[in-house]
């Protein structure tokens, strides 16, 4: 999770809401990634569909049934989606997403009874510093608009 946090630190470099992922398979990083909608312009440019993306290249396969993500914070529903379609077996969240999480917080799209793939999730790894990092983002960019 350390590394998923400087990954996340790697956004703020593009004005980016700090988020980082680590796609690990049998202890090897195979995927990583940060939030860059602002640097990219793109939507879907989320810190886990970029380590997630960087997985499947890397091991020429998009059924990651044998990799763990770890993410700063609990994935949205476009990427929780993507982790079930992906067929990851475990995620590892940092901090939980009261407002538009989908592994548990708002929606649960990762153990949802109805998909066919269901996730183990673990939340709360270095939880404080995730959340410590984004809401300090967030009140530089409320000061700065002030």
């Amino acid at each position: 999770m350390r590394l998923a946090l400087a990954e996340a630190v790697r956004a703020l470099e593009h004005s980016d809401v700090p988020i980082g992922a680590i796609a690990v398979r049998q202890g090897e990083i195979v995927g990583l990634g940060y939030n860059r909608r602002e640097a990219d312009q793109d939507p879907t440019a989320h810190a886990e569909m970029i380590a997630l993306r960087e997985a499947a290249a890397a091991l020429g396969r998009w059924r990651l049934d044998d990799v763990t993500l770890y993410c700063t914070l609990e994935p949205c529903a476009m990427c929780a989606g993507a982790m079930v379609l992906a067929r990851l077996p475990r995620l590892v969240y940092a901090a939980a997403d009261p407002k538009a999480g989908a592994a548990g917080s708002v929606f649960d799209l990762t153990r949802h009874h109805r998909l066919n793939h269901r996730l183990h999730v673990d939340g709360g790894l270095y939880a404080d510093e995730a959340a410590e990092l984004i809401r300090k983002f967030f009140r530089q960019l409320r000061d700065a608009k002030a």
